[in-house]
Parts: C-alpha cells; sequence; structure tokens
C-alpha cells in the first residue's frame, strides 16, 4: 500500500486543559504522552525519524488502528481536548473519536518524534459551497525532506496517508485518490468521485491556539445544530473499502463504485460498533444507546 504524490511546479472527565503561556503560545501538554504506549496502540513498527516515509507509515498506522466515532456526543458527554483524557480514551481504553481528538492526540506524537506540527481548524464542505463554522482540524506538518497535510480525523473520506503540501499535488492509497487545491483565498482537500472532483473541507493558513479549538469542540458536540448532535455516527476508510454508521443505517462504498445500505437493529448497531469500527463500548454504554437510538436522528429526517 504507497501513496503516490505528484509534486507539480512550484506555486470521558474533563481534566485541566492545555495552558495558553503568556506570550500567547499554546502549552499543548505534549511532554505528557506516553509515546511508547500510544505507538503500541496503532501497532506501529516503523522507522521513527522525521521523514515523510515515516509520517506515511504513522499515518497509515493511525487511520488503520482508530475508528472516528462520536459515541459520548451520541450519548450526551462531554468531549475534552487535553492531552491526558486524550490519552486516556485512546490509548488506554482504545476508543475512537472525531476530528479534534485525532489529531490534537497524532499532533503530540508527531513532535515527540521531531516533527514541527502546526494545528488548524477548516470549514467542511461535503460538496457543497455554502460557508459553514470552522468544524474540522488538520494538521501541516513539516518532515526532513517536505511539508505534508497531515489528517487522521476525517473519517471515511479522509486521508489515508498524507499529501503533499503544495498546489494541485496529488495523493493516491488503494482505490481512492485525492487532490490538494489552491483557490486563492482559501486551500481545498478533495476527494476524487466516479464523476467529478468533490471538495471535502476548505481552509485558510491561519494560527490557531487552543481556546480556538475549544470553541469550535463545545459546538460540534453540543450545539443542536451540530452535524454530530442528535445523532450516532461511526465511519471507517480503508485503501478500498469504506464504512459510515449513521443512527441505523450502515453503509459500505467500495472503489469500485458498488455501495450496500443495510438498517441494522440494536444489537447488530452495537455489534457494528464493536467488530466493524474496533470501538469497544461497555454493556451499560450499549444499553444507553440502544434507548436512545429510537430519537437519534429524528430530528433531522
Amino acid at each position: 500500500m504507497t501513496v503516490q504524490a505528484t509534486r507539480p511546479p512550484a506555486r470521558p472527565e474533563p481534566q485541566a486543559p492545555a495552558r495558553v503561556r503568556h506570550d500567547g503560545e499554546t502549552d499543548w501538554q505534549v511532554a505528557e504522552l506516553d509515546l511508547e504506549a500510544y505507538l503500541d496502540r496503532i501497532g506501529y513498527r516503523g522507522p521513527r525519524e522525521a521523514t515523510g516515509v515515516a509520517l506515511a507509515a504513522l499515518h497509515r498506522a493511525h487511520t488503520e488502528a482508530i475508528a472516528f466515532e462520536n459515541v459520548e456526543v451520541a450519548l450526551g458527554r462531554p468531549v475534552p481536548l487535553d492531552l491526558p483524557s486524550l490519552q486516556r480514551k485512546f490509548v488506554r481504553d482504545r476508543r475512537g473519536g472525531y476530528c479534534f481528538e485525532h489529531n490534537l492526540l497524532f499532533a503530540a506524537a508527531l513532535e515527540r518524534l521531531g516533527f514541527q506540527v502546526e494545528r488548524h481548524l477548516a470549514r467542511v464542505r461535503r460538496g457543497s459551497t455554502v460557508v459553514r463554522y470552522r468544524a474540522h482540524a488538520f494538521l501541516r506538518v513539516t518532515a526532513q525532506d517536505g511539508l505534508w497535510l497531515a489528517d487522521v480525523g476525517f473519517g471515511d473520506e479522509g486521508l489515508i496517508e498524507p499529501i503533499a503540501f503544495e498546489p494541485g499535488a496529488v495523493a493516491r492509497c488503494g482505490g481512492w485518490t485525492w487532490r490538494l487545491t489552491d483557490e486563492g483565498e482559501h486551500w481545498v482537500l478533495q476527494a476524487l468521485h466516479p464523476d467529478r472532483w468533490f471538495d471535502l473541507y476548505a481552509f485558510r493558513l491561519e494560527r490557531h491556539v487552543l481556546p480556538d479549538f475549544e470553541v469550535s469542540n463545545h459546538f460540534t458536540a453540543t450545539h443542536p445544530r451540530s452535524t454530530f448532535v442528535g445523532r450516532l455516527i461511526a465511519m471507517r476508510g480503508r485503501p478500498r473499502v469504506r464504512h459510515t454508521l449513521v443512527d441505523r443505517e450502515l453503509t459500505t462504498r467500495r472503489c469500485d463504485g458498488r455501495e450496500e445500505r443495510i438498517e441494522l437493529h440494536d444489537d447488530a448497531v452495537v455489534r457494528a460498533l464493536r467488530e466493524l469500527f474496533g470501538v469497544p463500548v461497555s454493556a451499560e454504554d450499549a444499553h444507553e444507546l440502544c434507548q436512545r437510538l429510537p430519537a437519534l436522528g429524528t430530528a433531522r429526517r
């Protein structure tokens, strides 16, 4: 499984939050990461030099090991972003999460390995140019041999390996293709659909600090208009197949264009979370989810 990047000519319980220093820089609590435990969680045994090759391998290992899921939001619980909470949830409890959680944890691991990382926010498009709030997090990573866009938290259509941070750069992994374009005012990450390039999200290269992430995360986890409030979502993108669970509907898309949708009963939803998405929901959480499933998504239909 490889990435081919064409380079065109240049052009649980809330803990104490990460601290903002007096100079305005954010202390992302990177030193508190148990790097070995994280690498064991994603099954990574590869090189540790801060190179593009190592970045691609780490990125792929993370996306293969940890699912995108919003179980805590579906259960009406807070989603803290401090590193001890992320480490406890993702590493110790072997859970998944959504973009803010995935990419802040991945950023800490990359920095511990010697990469330079910028944490950014983006506006999700999903094929639309309607201007939405900044609901997505991604990373711009400097390796010894280049600059990359890394994003382990977009879900079903997200990157499996990073893409070169250059206008017109293309990345391929398995049966999927992505492109990074520069629209002048915005950069846009796109996925190739059978009929066209499909915008995933757009962003400006603005400096963001922890309070920016906390505000976006709070809206995403609590506001009635958030995509993630009032529904259960789990997603996983692999080199040749993508799985998306929304409430009881499970969609499977293959890179040859085939698509299957099935409606699951409550027990099958829990089984899919555990077996297909690798989310070890407890018996208590499974019971509460099943109690909530009849109402989840109702207001959106």
